[in-house]
């Protein structure tokens, strides 16, 4: 089913659900009908139905615009821990996690959905010995997802827009674009998102809206806020994504809480976002 542009939608494990009914729900009493789901490997986001979860989802009456993977062994305590475990920055475990990648494109299919969105880690800067293998392992990923018909996103956040835009320039994969998250990179504390949605506008496929504000300790997390309370500018974020004629939906991330907290502040990003998008 078609989404229009700019429609509110969540993202499955911000509401910690453990099964497709929940997760309907959940939905329902947020009156929103489309959702970012995870594929659900066992090590997080997990789901009760198993195997049968894209057969359950699929007719569960909502709308999926999009899969998301996330690795065994990633470790948000601190940056420096996501920096060693994220994504495929450690040679260790890139082929176990090139493997799980193409167990996530097969559970993507499954889902009837065309696109994926993971962290790819902490891409290397330019010159730096550790670059070319790491655009070697992302070019894997690439083709990859070429050959089963998927688009990965990349989240933003871990690295510099200019960084993320070289290296997607470098690749020069048909099938690797960006998930833009404005919060992470404030959490990460990176770019103004407002300042670089430009630099990346040709290969946003997918958004998060969340909010944070920066650290105010270099090296460690920023705070994730609700939307509209802190320093992303959400209200500007919406007016500019309307502007680069950006035609997916809003998926809201919810990363704080327990369950009915995070229930909470979803519910108020609903409300928030559906304001944001009346002045836009």
């Amino acid at each position: 089913m078609a989404i229009e542009p700019l429609t509110i939608g969540v993202c499955s494990w911000s509401l910690q659900v453990t099964s497709v009914p929940e997760l309907k729900g959940f939905m329902d009493r947020l009156g929103i009908d489309v959702v970012q789901i995870a594929c659900g490997d066992p090590h997080h986001a997990s789901w009760d139905e198993g195997d049968n979860m894209p057969a359950a989802a699929k007719a569960a009456g909502f709308r999926m615009s999009g899969a998301m993977l996330g690795f065994p062994g990633e470790d948000y305590t601190t940056p420096q821990h996501i920096e060693r475990t994220g994504g495929f920055g450690d040679p260790a475990t890139r082929p176990e996690r090139l493997e799980r990648f193409k167990w996530a494109l097969a559970r993507t299919k499954e889902l009837g959905l065309t696109d994926v969105m993971l962290h790819a880690g902490f891409i290397p800067e330019v010159g730096a010995p550790a670059r070319k293998p790491f655009l070697d392992t992302l070019a894997q990923v690439g083709d990859l997802a070429r050959a089963a018909g998927v688009v990965v996103a990349f989240e933003t956040g871990q690295e510099s827009a200019a960084l993320l835009r070289r290296t997607l320039d470098d690749l020069k994969s048909p099938n690797l674009k960006v998930n833009f998250d404005p919060a992470n990179m404030l959490l990460y504390d990176k770019d103004d998102p407002l300042q670089v949605l430009d630099l990346l506008a040709p290969d946003i496929r997918s958004v998060h809206l969340k909010d944070a504000n920066r650290p105010t300790v270099p090296g460690t997390w920023g705070s994730e806020v609700p939307l509209g309370e802190g320093q992303t500018n959400t209200r500007a974020f919406v007016k500019a994504l309307k502007r680069i004629g950006f035609a997916g939906p809003l998926c809201i991330e919810r990363e704080v809480g327990n369950q009915a907290e995070r229930f909470r502040d979803i519910e108020h990003g609903v409300r928030f976002l559906r304001a944001c998008l009346a002045e836009a």
